[in-house]
């Protein structure tokens, strides 16, 4: 026997599980390119990018501690996204605005340091690439883990309870 259509309610949902799966694995990428920009940075280009000078192309604590914070960064997208997802209509949209404008911000706020103009841009420009990878990876991400739920109705679309059927009344007697 067909299943009438009516029976279901289909609603966009999302796979929290391959949604927070992702996100793990796009807290990895994150660290990973902190700590490329920083070896770059200082390895290549002999920039002094969150170390003083003489401390090597690894640097000391912070090159961990950047890589944690983008880490985090990634996993405070995540659940930006998640939020979104259940609770937005066009949660790309705001999740891509949102992220521009926090890039931006992680952007410009090296700038405004009063340290070497080179570490100023290295920051800035390391700042960018995560960001526009955190952006990227958790949207795309998130697309891939949007579902149809579905639902069984509460009640047949022809059931007597609906007043859809009914001429509009100016009394409320029921």
């Amino acid at each position: 026997m067909a299943q009438n259509p009516y029976d279901q309610d289909t609603r966009p949902g999302i796979d929290a599980a391959r949604l927070w799966a992702g996100g793990v694995a796009t807290a990895v990428v994150a660290a990973l390119v902190a700590i490329v920009g920083l070896l770059i940075a200082r390895g290549i280009f002999d920039v002094p990018v969150l170390a003083p000078k003489g401390e090597g192309a690894w640097g000391s604590a912070s090159t961990t501690t950047y890589a944690l914070a983008a880490a985090a960064a990634a996993l405070l997208a995540t659940g930006l996204m998640h939020l979104l997802s259940v609770a937005t209509p066009a949660p790309s949209q705001f999740f891509g605005w949102i992220m521009v404008l926090v890039t931006l911000i992680a952007v410009v706020l090296p700038l405004t340091l009063t340290v070497e103009p080179s570490a100023k841009y290295a920051t800035a420009a390391i700042n960018l690439v995560i960001g526009l990878v955190i952006a990227f990876v958790v949207n795309s991400m998130a697309a891939n883990a949007r579902t149809l739920h579905r639902r069984k109705r509460s009640t047949r679309p022809d059931a007597p309870t609906q007043q859809w059927n009914e001429p509009p009344s100016n009394f409320y007697d029921r």
